[in-house]
């Protein structure tokens, strides 16, 4: 795609669900002349919710990637999920992208998404803008969630547009417009062209004052980056508009501090501004660190792989979602460095094959146009590759790097499924598999006593968007089990166990000895494999053999059958005999190991514990406490928000099974909930007897 890399923009559009994310995106397309009319979110018509389940429902489910321009910037934009269940589709998009646009809703203010979608974009460093959306509502009160911004999130927003009403004084009904305080000026939106005409004024005199007062902090937050500017502040009061935006792209880049928008995108206000401070401050390819990597050769993992955002570096990229296609999966791939032309085949450092590269495809939503290259910096389709997983790298096979990949969540629920007749089965086991592949938060396995299927997804609306995408997308007929807690098993003291495994029979003798300890650990992954067997005493692939069985095994379950988490497992001793060991004799002696450990150690039973906010009328907080208390929830917080009550707490996922339908009976239908995954924590002791009988 022939752009220059500096006026490039890769950027997501992320938020609580119902703050305005894909309206904004409509908006921002039909702005941009990318669209010649604007979606609406209640009728199913946007350009990025293009998934019947979208469109049915109201709500963005999968993230989509569409190109705009914009004062002479290309910008790419990802528009993503709000809703707790699909976190996957904004962890895998803030991985990729340069900089983020943050909507909160000047209602609710920052709610329990829009802390999560922050810690997540802390997480990759992703510099950000914030738009203060719906600033039309009643309720609405820019200052109040400005405050929150600060301090919930702990952050520094700088505010560089103030609305006119709409919370602000002297009339906090009458939202009219919005001013700009780096040029200091009223901007009033004509709604007969759908916002697209707008003009500019002096600021009126009922809020001149108020804008003095924004202003100001504005000024005093970008002059502490330069000691010049700082020194002609000190002198004059004033800086420049120009040294302004220049100092405000540096710091919101640096991460200091995130320049602050309003409006409401529904009425067509504020938009054109935002897209100004997109292309204004948020970095380009050129202007975030250069990408690094490890050489996917163990023995070379201590020289460091660094790629430049240039087109003559060797091609290196990250492959961060897959998508079913009528006619094969297409990868979505950002290019860190390098030009990637089709027909190309790039090594995927991972497996150490080469896949091909058959056709590289500019994705614009649901459309898609056939290009014969790509850059750096650019987001594209792939079709071709084979043995590809979300997170993988693909790059040059002569200069190989391994790029950090993608953490997810751990699942927390899960469901029996079955096809509706024998002749099904194959073609379930084989849409899981593809599933799966697209979904890194979707997991599938046999459960080896029942032989059902279980499913394992992030909540009960995941777990129904792909019991209807197995139906509908893949023409699939199953019958569905109630969806059940995914618990998991921990110890609470170390033990150690041991596997002796011998055999002999005509041929040959087999035997292997592995004495194995299990201790309480808490580290990066659930599990932790290690090896205290002295160096060199035991042939090095003998312990690899002993260290994935070790793996394999904790995987597979504790005493009920759940996955085992915060355990390390040491191999201390490896027992072999010459000609009498192998690895089947190993296998065999490291599960026996396992087994005999977990039989002798004090086994805890976790369940998932999620973070519940409830927002509701003043008049029902009575009934929906009492509720939660029934449920053995601990209520953490309650605050005032607006003319609302929000309750926050702590519960187990297991007491929170149809709370949807409880909650809007509680409260005539007028309060709403978010719920997301907060820690593991200890089940009461009677849930793990009654599983062991």
């Amino acid at each position: 795609m022939s752009h220059a890399i500096e006026d490039t923009r890769n950027i997501g559009i992320i938020a609580h669900i119902d703050a305005g994310k894909t309206t904004t995106t409509e908006r921002i397309l039909f702005y941009t002349k990318t669209t010649h009319a604007m979606g609406d979110v209640d009728k199913g018509t946007t350009e990025t919710d293009f998934d019947p389940e979208e469109a049915a429902r109201g709500i963005t489910i999968y993230s989509a990637a569409v190109t705009c321009h914009w004062r002479g910037k290309t910008i790419n934009i990802i528009d993503t999920p709000g809703h707790v269940d699909f976190t996957a589709e904004v962890e895998r998009s803030l991985r990729v992208l340069d900089g983020a646009v943050v909507i909160f809703s000047a209602v609710e203010g920052v709610e329990a998404q829009s802390e999560t979608v922050w810690r997540q974009a802390n997480r990759y460093r992703v510099p950000r803008i914030c738009f203060v959306n719906k600033m039309d509502r009643i309720g609405a009160d820019f200052d109040r969630t400005f405050a929150q911004i600060r301090e919930r999130l702990q952050c520094q927003p700088v505010a560089v547009v103030v609305p006119m009403g709409g919370g602000s004084p002297p009339d906090p009904n009458a939202f009219s417009g919005i001013i700009d305080l780096v040029e200091m000026r009223a901007i009033y939106f004509d709604p007969n062209s759908q916002g697209e005409k707008f003009e500019e004024r002096e600021i009126p005199e009922d809020f001149v004052e108020y804008a003095a007062k924004w202003r100001h902090e504005l000024l005093e937050a970008v002059a502490m980056l330069d000691d010049a500017v700082m020194e002609r502040y000190l002198d004059s009061e004033t800086i420049d508009a120009e040294d302004v935006r220049r100092l405000l792209r540096q710091g919101t880049i640096a991460g200091a501090f995130h320049p602050t928008f309003c409006g409401t995108s529904l009425r067509y206000i504020g938009v054109q501004r935002l897209l100004d401070g997109v292309v204004q401050y948020l970095p380009s390819p050129l202007d975030v660190p250069a990408v690094r990597g490890e050489h996917p050769n163990p023995k070379k993992r201590d020289e460091p792989q660094i790629r430049k955002p240039d087109p003559d570096e060797p091609v290196a990229g990250l492959i961060f979602k897959i998508v079913a296609e009528e006619h094969g999966d297409l990868y979505f791939y950002r290019i860190y460095s390098g030009t990637l032309k089709s027909g190309s085949r790039l090594l995927n450092p991972r497996t150490g094959a080469k896949e091909l590269v058959n056709q590289v495809w500019q994705v614009q939503a649901k459309q898609k146009v056939k290009i014969d290259t790509a850059s750096v910096g650019d987001i594209v389709g792939l079709f071709g590759p084979k043995d590809v997983v979300t997170g993988d790298t693909l790059c040059d096979g002569n200069r190989p790097v391994l790029l950090e990949s993608i953490a997810f969540p751990e699942t927390v629920i899960s469901m029996a499924v079955e096809p509706d007749s024998s002749a099904d089965r194959k073609k379930l086991a084989d849409t899981l598999i593809r599933l799966a592949k697209q979904d890194p938060t979707f997991d599938a396995r046999i459960n080896e006593e029942t032989g059902q299927t279980i499913v394992s997804g992030m909540g009960e609306l995941h777990l129904e968007i792909i019991r209807n995408r197995m139906e509908k997308q893949f023409g699939l007929k199953i019958r569905v089990h109630k969806p059940r807690v995914s618990y998991r098993e921990t110890v609470r003291s170390a033990v150690e166990g041991t596997g002796l495994f011998e055999r002999q029979n005509t041929s040959a003798s087999l035997y292997a000895k592995v004495t194995i300890r299990i201790e309480p650990h808490r580290g990066e992954q659930p599990v932790t494999v290690a090896s205290s067997v002295k160096h060199g005493s035991v042939p090095d692939e003998f312990v690899k053999v002993v260290e994935q069985t070790i793996l394999d095994e904790a995987r597979a379950g504790g005493i009920v059958g759940y996955p085992l988490t915060n355990v390390k497992l040491t191999a201390s001793e490896i027992g072999i005999r010459q000609g009498e060991t192998n690895e089947i004799a190993l296998q065999a002696a490291a599960a026996m190991a396992v087994r005999d450990a977990i039989g002798a150690a004090d086994i805890a039973l976790l369940e998932p514990k999620m973070r519940l906010e409830v927002v509701t009328p003043p008049e029902f907080v009575g009934n929906i406490q009492a509720d939660l208390q029934s449920r053995r929830a601990m209520i953490t917080n309650q605050e005032h928000r607006g003319g609302l009550v929000v309750i926050t707490s702590e519960t187990a996922l297991a007491q929170m099974f149809g709370y949807s339908t409880t909650v809007r009976s509680l409260s005539q239908g007028r309060a709403s909930y978010s719920m997301e995954f907060a820690t593991y924590d200890e089940a009461p002791a009677s849930v793990l007897r009654d599983m062991l009988g």
